[in-house]
């Protein structure tokens, strides 16, 4: 019997074979590759049918562990990340407020690094732990080896779909430094608390960020692009306002809102069909009511091609793409 595969797209889609993952799991029972849905929070399905195997991790595990200076906290997969994040602050352990209302699972953060308002999940990760589905053993990665990057790690690439995240390890300092680098968080009232950062995060995401249960959606649709300093100082002779971010492992580049992009491109409430750019927030990509996955391409394609033409920078998505056998590169379709 076909199962619905969860995505915050809203899509229908179908899958054959749903491995549900959890402590008793034996590595030696699973196939030497899976691919791991969680809330299907950043995927794109385009087909309407899978035929390679999916997982679903079970894991939830909350332990934290208290040392002078910093705690160690242990995390299961399954877990859903803004509810930890919540959590973690009740107990006034601080790091993580930037990150708050990020969609997903535990085990979708360090496959994504995501982040958000200057703060990346890398810069906290100790270990990630799970399975090694070719060696069909458990593997502790240490966050060196998982090669963490902007929106990347090794599970995207030489572990993609061969290790299956049961739990993340992180590391929290009890010497807490706020990060206040990016927008509405410049302006908060100082001193500041870790909660009026997660308070002013939740406050703007839930402002401009569409809740998927209502308005399918899977978060930021592109990246913000990498570019040149002299790059966005010519862009900025016409586009003054253009906002711009550091990038930390290079001083010559920096960092430029897609949805700035988007909008100035005109594209806001755009729409092919049922798929639409978000009226509010230009790098979400949205299902109205009954999008299919041809119109979101399609919406994706116009974006880019209205986006190279007047800015000259080609946007790469954020989200991955899934056709029936596999993952693949957004470019063979866009």
């Amino acid at each position: 019997m076909n199962n619905l595969i969860p995505n915050t797209f809203g899509l229908a889609v179908k899958a054959n074979h749903i491995v549900n993952i959890d402590a008793n799991t034996q590595p030696r029972d699973l196939p030497e590759k899976l691919v791991v849905v969680g809330e299907g929070s950043n995927i794109l399905f385009v087909t309407n049918e899978v035929k390679f195997a999916l997982a679903s991790c079970q894991h939830d595990l909350f332990e934290v562990i208290e040392f002078d200076d910093y705690y160690n906290v242990h995390l299961g997969a399954g877990l859903n990340w803004h509810c930890v994040v919540t959590r973690l602050l009740a107990q006034g352990i601080y790091g993580l407020e930037n990150l708050a209302l990020i969609p997903g699972t535990v085990g979708a953060a360090p496959v994504q690094n995501i982040g958000a308002y200057g703060v990346e999940f890398s810069q906290f990760c100790r270990a990630v732990i799970g399975i090694d589905l070719v060696n069909k053993q458990r593997e502790t990665l240490l966050a060196n080896d998982c090669q963490f990057a902007y929106r990347d790690s090794i599970f995207k690439h030489a572990r993609k779909h061969t290790f299956v995240i049961e739990t993340v390890c992180l590391h929290l300092p009890k010497k807490w430094l706020p990060v206040l680098n990016y927008g509405p968080l410049q302006t908060l009232s100082q001193p500041v608390t870790a909660q009026a950062i997660y308070d002013r995060v939740c406050e703007t995401r839930k402002a401009k960020l569409p809740d998927p249960k209502k308005l399918g959606n899977a978060g930021s649709f592109f990246k913000n692009p990498i570019i040149s300093k002299v790059e966005a100082e010519k862009l900025k002779i016409h586009w003054p306002s253009l906002p711009t971010y550091p990038v930390a492992a290079d001083d010559n580049q920096v960092k430029v809102a897609a949805g700035y992009l988007i909008d100035q491109a005109g594209l806001k409430g755009f729409a092919v069909n049922d798929a639409a750019v978000h009226v509010d927030q230009a790098l979400v990509l949205v299902n109205l009511s009954a999008a299919t996955y041809c119109d979101v391409i399609e919406l994706a394609k116009h974006i880019r091609a209205s986006v190279s033409e007047r800015f000259g920078i080609l946007l790469e998505p954020e989200v991955r793409f899934f056709n029936a056998i596999d993952e693949i590169n957004p470019e063979s379709v866009l």
